[in-house]
């Protein structure tokens, strides 16, 4: 897991090969992106765009990827984001579903990550993470990088 600003990616470019044109998708951003699904390399590296409430802390559950990688990037507000290495979950409340590869914990997070407008909050498989635990609305963008390049 990785939190920073959005100036200081460059310092990531070389964890994953797709994590240059993911980069350089968000720094082209217009300041008010389109809700939805955003092609960047067709399903090995895309974004989506949300504008979601939060949810707070006691309603948002520990997610998990296998497939892809997240890069949770806030564009407007602030997210709480929760984490808990997965190797340290043990109460699954929804099973991974490969088709939509994502699966959710009930454990509850070990750490709190408070992700402001501008930066961003890498996810790998081994992170279970609780985004929009926050309690007002929030809008960002999250490119999912394959991990299988």
């Amino acid at each position: 897991m990785i939190v920073d600003h959005l100036q200081h990616a460059e310092r990531y470019l070389g964890m994953h090969p797709g994590f240059r044109r993911g980069f350089e998708y968000l720094r082209a951003l217009s300041p008010d992106p389109a809700v939805g699904k955003h092609v960047i390399e067709g399903e090995r590296l895309f974004a989506m765009v949300a504008r979601d409430p939060g949810r707070g802390r006691e309603k948002s559950l520990l997610e998990f990827h296998r497939r892809y990688i997240d890069i949770q990037f806030v564009i407007d507000n602030a997210d709480l984001i929760g984490w808990l290495p997965t190797a340290r979950c043990e109460r699954i409340s929804t099973p991974y579903a490969a088709e939509k590869d994502i699966g959710f914990f009930y454990d509850r997070p070990q750490t709190w990550l408070d992700v402001p407008a501008g930066y961003f909050a890498i996810f790998f498989p081994e992170d279970a993470h609780a985004p929009l635990a926050t309690s007002g609305p929030i809008y960002k963008a999250v490119v999912k990088v394959a991990v299988a390049w």
